[in-house]
């Protein structure tokens, strides 16, 4: 297998008047092709930092961040919206779907700014509804025509939208009752056994009874990792 994502000595570092607070210190993980990983740890314990700098949202004080063995610390913003657009996948807890858009249009919208062709969107985006388990009769709804699970079901088929090497989850239940969260963890692990690479953020130790292994975290370390 090979690393899909690459942390070496990372770090970030805020500055709170003569204060630095350490969010990572001195970070090193590798994740593997087709691996499911999480990452657990209390509040303040550097998790979803972490994600933001996996996911290019962020950049590291210091250390080497590599995703598909290119290292992003250096990168300006348009090659870093390249790689967000074009290899990785978000899943957020508050499922960010655009209002105004139909639930399809909200699966249609990576698209357009990828590189599927413009007579290919409405079908890839229906058959990733049929993937997420949706029905094509909720295409035109709104977000606000969505139960919560649907709408999380949006997002997850929105996040694949582009064919990401990478799928980054933050607390992907957290704002779903327990059967639904059910759902969409068994929809995630299908999705890992199909070969994505999934890395998620949870404060719950029942969900990373879905992944492969689970790194936690305490005060911007990686504590243990447990294969």
């Amino acid at each position: 297998m090979s690393a899909v994502v690459e942390l070496r000595d990372v770090s970030k570092i805020y500055t709170l008047g003569s204060n630095k607070i350490y969010a990572l210190d001195n970070v090193n993980l590798s994740i593997q092709k087709g691996e499911f990983i999480s990452v657990m740890g209390p509040s303040g314990s550097g998790k979803s930092t972490l994600l933001n700098l996996v996911g290019c949202l962020d950049l590291p004080t210091g250390g080497t961040v590599l995703i598909d063995g290119i290292d992003t610390s250096g990168l300006d913003d348009d090659r870093l919206t390249m790689i967000r657009r074009d290899k990785i996948g978000f899943i957020f807890q508050q499922f960010n779907l655009i209002p105004t858009l139909t639930a399809i249009e909200n699966v249609e919208m990576p698209m357009i700014f990828g590189r599927v062709p413009a007579n290919r969107l409405r079908g890839k985006a229906l058959h990733l509804f049929e993937m997420v388990g949706l029905e094509a009769m909720y295409a035109d709804h709104r977000q606000n025509e969505l139960s919560g699970g649907q709408q999380q079901r949006v997002a997850v088929a929105r996040a694949l939208a582009n064919d990401p090497t990478l799928i980054l989850a933050d607390e992907p239940t957290g704002n779903l009752d327990t059967k639904t969260g059910i759902a969409i963890m068994n929809l995630l692990s299908e999705l890992n056994e199909r070969g994505a690479t999934i890395v998620m953020v949870t404060h719950d130790p029942r969900l990373s009874t879905y992944a492969d292994k689970t790194v936690e975290m305490i005060d911007g370390r990686i504590d243990r990792r447990i294969d």
